[in-house]
């Protein structure tokens, strides 16, 4: 694998193989000692153009665990704040020896440029670009969600059958595009809920159903349900009544939890705007993966650096 820039472009095989490595890299993390000397001598560059602290501390984990020389670079205060443009910001690092760079950029289609451009040699992961995807997000889901339905006999497994509902901001979020895409090529059955304001002008080349009724959507009784943050520093109008309306007919309340099935696996990729598309008691409760998600992006990081960084040259 040379690049991870699109869930759409994982063969089953692959996405398997990488949650399978994300495996072992999660055994690693249950050590005394949590490191290993893979990418000793590689040099993995976060090069974050846009605001995050989960994404980036979560890559920063994932390559330090890996032994890897880890450089930060926040466009903030940097060249790019006075004007520099990503093919010099990509030429500075090539000229550092980068071996690997996460980009997490505004436009969508920036990590593509990057690694197609010419600009840089090195392996290119697309931390999230804009409206369009979010590949390590999907995957640490995907894992999150194997882990919970098959336990320790995970390894090999795929998710066919399985019925993920994704509820919110559908039209604004990047990470329910790239699970949409990974969860059809892994077999489950993806339903997408949302008011018709919130999904985008065309699904037709999507592999979901769509639904506008969260309530009719939790009788079909999920195996899973996950809901989406509501971007409002993405919105420009108004795209719901008010923000109580939204929550009183889209919301996952407490009323809503205590009709799923009580194996219902309930999700949230973060931050989460408690109140409005989640209740505590939904966050909190024994069936939320809100924290396992959160540690699972680190293994599944690691998987995905060892991929494009070491696994060409063997285990």
């Amino acid at each position: 694998m040379r690049h991870l820039l699109s869930t759409k472009d994982l063969r089953r095989d692959q996405a398997i193989e990488l949650l399978d490595i994300a495996e072992d890299m999660a055994q690693v993390q249950g050590r005394e000692v949590k490191k290993l000397p893979t990418l000793r001598g590689k040099t993995v560059v976060n090069l974050f153009f846009e605001d995050s602290t989960r994404t980036r501390i979560s890559f920063e984990a994932a390559a330090k665990r890996l032994s890897a020389d880890v450089i930060n670079f926040s466009a903030k205060g940097s060249s790019v704040s006075k004007g520099e443009s990503l093919k010099d910001t990509a030429q500075t690092l090539q000229a550092m020896g980068a071996d690997g760079v996460v980009i997490r950029h505004s436009a969508s289609g920036a990590p593509f440029t990057l690694a197609t451009s010419g600009w840089i040699s090195a392996g290119v992961v697309n931390a999230g670009d804009g409206m369009h995807e979010h590949p390590t997000q999907a995957l640490l889901d995907a894992f999150t969600m194997r882990r919970r339905l098959h336990g320790a006999a995970s390894r090999g497994k795929a998710l066919d059958g399985v019925a993920v509902t994704i509820v919110g901001d559908i039209l604004h979020s990047r990470v329910a595009r790239s699970n949409v895409w990974l969860l059809a090529t892994l077999g489950a059955e993806v339903t997408l809920v949302a008011p018709p304001t919130l999904l985008p002008v065309d699904t037709s080349t999507w592999p979901v159903q769509l639904e506008y009724d969260l309530d009719a959507a939790i009788d079909g009784l999920p195996d899973v349900i996950m809901m989406l943050r509501i971007q409002s520093e993405r919105m420009n109008a108004a795209f719901f009544p008010t923000e109580r309306e939204y929550a009183r007919t889209w919301g996952l309340d407490d009323e809503r939890l205590a009709r799923l099935p009580a194996d219902t696996i309930v999700m949230h990729p973060g931050p989460m705007n408690r109140g409005l598309e989640i209740s505590a008691a939904a966050a909190d409760s024994p069936q939320s993966t809100v924290r396992e998600q959160v540690a699972n992006g680190v293994s599944v990081r690691m998987a995905a650096l060892y991929l494009l960084l070491a696994g060409e040259e063997g285990d």
